[in-house]
Parts: structure tokens; C-alpha cells; sequence
């Protein structure tokens, strides 16, 4: 059976449009205002400023329901599609001098409110559901407040803790898990603690804690299979005044209590943190410009860098088989497509003046937009293929604005992993390849011989173009270290292998040479200090024969150190004593007319 066409909703200030496409984009409908598809693609609502209405997506557009919401700003769907939430900016007038509530909670199959709250923030304003809605979670006044089972007029349990500012519900079933953030005070650094519902009180209910400082605010993002979260970490301003973004850290917490900050080898803000859909590595950008773009694994060891370029945003697709590295807003839209099993470079198109992107449920296409009001101007959107192909290409009229662009969802599985094409696929529109840059030359100078010119920033690149690489993938840290071990393990074993009998007529060695070695660092240290203290004793007999008067730590080294060479004589040279060492693996013998205990005094010392 064929998979789906995924639908697109195109929102602009005249009117909003479905669009079924890629590769034939017809229009299907026209609406306006606010838009939302629900989390299985199955419902579309909209808003058109006069009344609410909510879409069933099907072959004949039927409608299904309408709300007399002609306020709502915002909407949503549960997962399960039984629960529609609406916000309306909060207001208050004469007759509610306290204000109305603004969140509101229908339930879609009968179209009765189930509850009306107060949230006058848009921050955190729609509730978080877990996939099969068993859990509801919503923050409230420096707490969070947990309902089971859709059931809004009892709260179930409540985590409460002092200014919680964020928080951030799994994805997936049960068992559900649950990242909050307290931010630092009074001296006190911040911290991101991980929780498993129900559990939740108790100093040992925690799954893993990270506390931190320089943080005004984090976001906090769980992998695919809810377990890890990277938590990213910003202030508003750089103490420092090496960046005006402000400053950044990348911190790693995992359900298993394993948390580390993310090195990056770059200084300089973090512009995007990308999880790849597998759960098994993320994607950083970061550095000042030009940044750089690092593949990282669940240990926070790089695995491959994809060089310096003006960039600022990853994008994974559905599949987690192609990563689009862009640079967006401030940069000129250049897109580096790459394949991610073979980290190899599919293509690299240009979207200027963009401010949206997003992939497709199919995984072969993506979409990007320029919409107001980051821009007022050029507005429009194309849909592209991801070797580089303009499938369509649409431009609002004049005085009209684009406001978003949405594709419909759909669950996980409902299109299958495609292999990497790297010819570009065909298209009436052709390809928006970067086109190569060229320095200014003033017109005084263009008549003579072109000079190659220096860059300001020389771009770095990928680890597989670098030279004395050899196009592999590159090892971890832990992978080296063990790879290390094992080359060491290996030359250990050649060395101890017996060596081969000597030739009958040696080349003679210096005595340097000549001296055995106990086989042991440790015992031959000793031996080094042996020699180094007898050398010392003959210097002070030397010097008290000649009448010089010795210094009273000198006396005291004389007096307990000679008293105990005085063997030394019977021990013929210090050879011997190598010998004697590696008697009885490492036990030390005394020759005839030495005292054991002396020797042993030696060793000691």
C-alpha cells in the first residue's frame, strides 16, 4: 500500500490554504487564522477570527465541530485526540474585574468544556500529555500538578518545589518521567532533576541531578526513547564580554543517573542542539562564527565533525537518516545535506532570507519559508526535495503577508526509511546550488591578473576531507583509550617473550649496558637510590679524611647510613645485589660475612 500525501497548511493574512503535496502541491481548502493538525494528522482546527472551528482531515473535508471562540489565539490537540485545548490572551473587563478564564479543555467527541483555568503567561501555556494520556501535567503557581486519566477536578499528585520556572514531560508511555528546573538564588547555583511519576518526593526520589551556575534560563530536550535529556543553558548577558549572545553550556543528565557537561572544542554561543530520532546521538552547533557542527554520542565523545560554515540550526529528518545543517536569519540560507550513516555530503542549496524549515513526514522533502514578521518582505515558501531540487515555489501577492507554514503529522512508522539519493531529482524549477563567491574588486583593478585573496576566517573542513584522514569514521575518546590498552597489553606480551640466544661472539657493551635489571620499575628505582647514597657516603669520608668539617644533617646521614655499608666491602659491587634481588622474586639474600638485616636496611632506605 502507497504511503499517504501529507498535507500542508500555508497561513497568510489573506487567507490559509491547505496544500496537498509534494510533488503536485494542489490546494485542498482555505482557511485563516490560527492552525494546528493533530499529533496523528488526522484533525486540523483553525480559527478565522470570527469562530473556532475544528477540521477532520478526510477525502471530503468534512466538518466536525464548531466553538463560538472568536478570541483564541491558540490551540491544541491530546494525543489521543480527546482532549482540545484553546488559550485566549487574558483580559479583564467591568463585569470580571478578576478576568475570565483563558485556558479552556473541551472534550472533542462531545464538544461540553471540561475545565476552565486561568493562565495569564503564554509561557508553558498548554498542558503536557503523555502519549497514551494516562498523565497530564500543568505548572502552577512554582509546582507541578499532576491529573491521571483526564479527570481535571481532582489533582492526582503535585511535585512541589521552590520557584520551578520549567519543566519538560517525557515522550512515550508509562512509566512517565519528568525534567525540572529551579534556577539559582541568593548564591545558590541552578539545578535540572529528573523524576519518574509517580514518585516524586523524598531525597532519594530523584533519577539523576545536575547543578549548575550561569543560567537565567535552560531548555530542556528528552530523546525519542525518554532516556536522557540535554538541557541547555543560557544567560542573557556575557560577564565577560567575549559574546553578545550572552553565554551557553550543554549539559547531558540520563535516567540512570550518569550527567557530564558537553565539551565543545569551539568558544562561543550554542546556536541549535539537535537529538538524532534513533535516541543514540545529538547534533551541537556551535562556536562563533564560523561555527562548527559536532556529532556526539550518549557518552559526550564527539564522533564526527563536520568542520566550520555559516550555520546556526540542525535538522534531523523523521527517519534520522539525512541532517541539514543551515544557516537561517542573519546568514545568507546556505543548507549542507548530509547523509549521516556514510557522513557524506549530498548536497548544499541556498534558501535566502529563510526563517522557517521543517522537514516532511516522508523524509524526502522539506519545506522553507519566508514568513512575517521576522520579514515583511519577498514572503513565500518553497518545497524542496533534499538533493537540492525546488519542487514548488509560491510568492504571497503584494500587500499580503505569509504567517506560517505547517505540515500535517503523522505517527511513527507510516513512512519507511528511503535509501540516499545523491542525483539530483528532477524538477521543473531546477536547484538553488550556493553559487561560489568571488572578492570585491574595484573597477581600477579588474583589468590586471586576478591575485588569490586572503579570508578573514579560513572555513575548517570536515574531519574526512582533513588531510591524513582516511574517510573513516573517527573513534571516541573511550574507543581510543581502549585502543590504546590493547596496543599496550600487546607490547607487553612481545616483550616478556624470551629473547634469542645470543651469537657465539658477541659484540662487546659498555658496563651501563652490561647491568641487569630486576624486571621490576619498582625495584630498580630502589636500587637507583642505593647507588645514589653510597656515592654520597664515600663523598663525606672523602671530605672528613681531608679534615673538613662536616655539617650536622651530613653527620646524622654518616652516622645512620655508613654504619650500614659497612658490608659493602663483602658485597663485592652493587651487581651483586641485583642478583640477590631477583632470588626469591624480589626477596633480598645476604652473601656470606653480610649481615642479612643490613641488606635489608639498604632496600629499606
Amino acid at each position: 500500500m502507497a504511503p499517504p500525501v501529507p498535507l500542508l497548511a500555508v497561513r497568510a493574512s489573506d487567507s490559509t490554504a491547505l496544500l496537498r503535496g509534494p510533488p503536485h502541491c494542489e490546494e485542498h481548502a482555505a482557511f485563516q487564522r490560527c492552525v494546528t493538525f493533530s499529533r496523528d494528522g488526522s484533525l486540523f482546527g483553525w480559527c478565522n477570527g470570527q469562530r473556532w472551528d475544528r477540521l477532520s482531515v478526510t477525502a471530503n473535508g468534512a466538518m466536525v465541530s464548531t466553538f463560538d471562540l472568536p478570541k483564541t489565539a491558540l490551540l491544541e490537540f491530546s494525543p489521543l485526540n480527546n482532549i482540545l485545548v484553546t488559550w485566549q490572551p487574558y483580559s479583564k473587563t467591568q463585569d470580571s474585574p478578576q478576568g475570565e478564564a483563558n485556558l479552556q479543555l473541551w472534550e472533542l467527541q462531545s464538544g461540553r468544556l471540561v475545565k476552565a483555568l486561568y493562565q495569564k503567561k503564554v509561557d508553558l501555556w498548554c498542558p503536557s500529555w503523555s502519549e497514551d494520556e494516562k498523565i497530564c501535567v500543568r505548572s502552577v503557581n512554582n509546582e507541578l500538578q499532576f491529573y491521571e486519566n483526564n479527570d481535571f477536578n481532582s489533582i492526582a499528585n503535585k511535585l512541589h518545589m521552590q520557584k520551578v520556572s520549567d519543566f519538560a514531560l517525557s515522550p512515550g508511555g508509562q512509566p512517565s518521567k519528568v525534567s525540572v528546573y529551579v534556577p539559582g538564588s541568593k548564591g545558590a547555583p541552578s539545578f535540572v532533576r529528573l523524576y519518574q511519576y509517580p514518585v516524586l518526593g523524598g531525597p532519594t526520589a530523584a533519577l539523576a541531578n545536575k547543578s549548575f551556575f550561569k543560567a537565567d534560563k535552560v531548555t530542556m530536550q528528552w530523546n525519542k526513547k525518554a532516556s536522557a535529556v540535554l538541557v541547555t543553558a543560557s544567560t542573557e548577558v556575557d560577564k565577560t564580554g567575549a559574546s553578545y549572545y550572552g553565554e551557553q553550556t550543554l549539559h547531558y543528565l540520563a535516567v540512570n543517573g550518569e550527567t557530564a557537561v558537553v565539551q565543545l572544542p569551539k568558544n562561543g554561543p550554542i546556536y541549535d542542539v539537535a537529538w538524532s530520532p534513533n535516541s543514540t546521538e545529538f547534533c551541537v552547533v556551535y562556536g562563533f562564527m564560523p561555527a562548527k557542527a559536532t556529532i556526539f554520542n550518549l557518552k559526550c565523545d564527539p564522533v564526527f565533525d563536520f568542520g566550520t560554515g555559516p550555520r546556526n540550526a540542525a535538522y534531523y529528518s523523521p527517519q534520522g537518516h539525512i541532517l541539514v545543517l543551515a544557516g537561517f536569519g542573519n546568514l545568507r540560507g546556505q543548507m549542507e545535506v548530509w547523509d549521516v550513516k556514510k557522513y557524506k555530503q549530498v548536497s548544499k542549496p541556498q534558501a535566502p532570507d529563510a526563517t522557517h524549515f521543517s522537514w516532511c513526514p516522508d523524509g524526502e522533502h522539506i519545506a522553507t519559508a519566508t514568513c512575517s514578521p521576522r520579514l515583511r518582505v519577498s514572503n513565500g515558501f518553497k518545497i524542496w526535495h533534499y538533493t537540492g531540487s525546488v519542487l514548488h515555489k509560491w510568492d504571497v501577492a503584494a500587500g499580503s503577508e505569509l504567517w506560517e507554514v505547517l505540515w500535517q503529522s503523522f505517527p511513527d512508522g507510516s513512512f519507511p526509511e528511503r535509501p540516499v539519493k545523491f542525483q539530483a531529482a528532477p524538477s521543473q524549477l531546477g536547484s538553488t546550488q550556493a553559487p561560489p563567491t568571488q572578492a570585491y574588486r574595484p573597477p581600477a583593478l579588474r583589468h590586471l591578473p586576478a591575485v588569490p585573496s586572503s579570508k578573514l576566517h579560513e572555513d575548517e573542513p570536515p574531519q574526512d576531507l582533513r588531510p591524513g584522514a582516511s574517510g573513516e569514521r573517527s573513534l571516541s575518546k573511550a574507543a581510543l583509550k581502549n585502543q590504546r590498552k590493547r596496543e599496550a597489553k600487546k607490547a607487553a606480551k612481545q616483550e616478556a617473550k624470551p629473547e634469542p640466544e645470543p651469537p657465539s661472539d658477541p659484540a662487546p657493551v659498555s658496563n651501563s649496558q652490561s647491568e641487569a635489571s630486576s624486571g621490576d620499575p619498582e625495584t630498580d628505582k630502589k636500587i637507583k637510590n642505593l647507588k645514589k647514597k653510597l656515592k654520597a657516603i664515600e663523598e663525606l669520608k672523602e671530605q672528613q679524611t681531608l679534615g673538613k668539617v662536616l655539617q650536622k644533617n651530613q653527620v646524622k646521614f654518616f652516622f645512620v647510613y655508613g654504619s650500614t655499608v659497612t658490608c659493602r666491602a663483602h658485597l663485592k659491587s652493587i651487581c651483586q645485589i641485583h642478583s640477590l634481588i631477583r632470588e626469591q622474586h624480589g626477596e633480598a639474600v645476604a652473601p656470606p660475612g653480610a649481615a642479612r638485616s643490613d641488606v635489608m636496611k639498604l632496600l629499606a632506605v
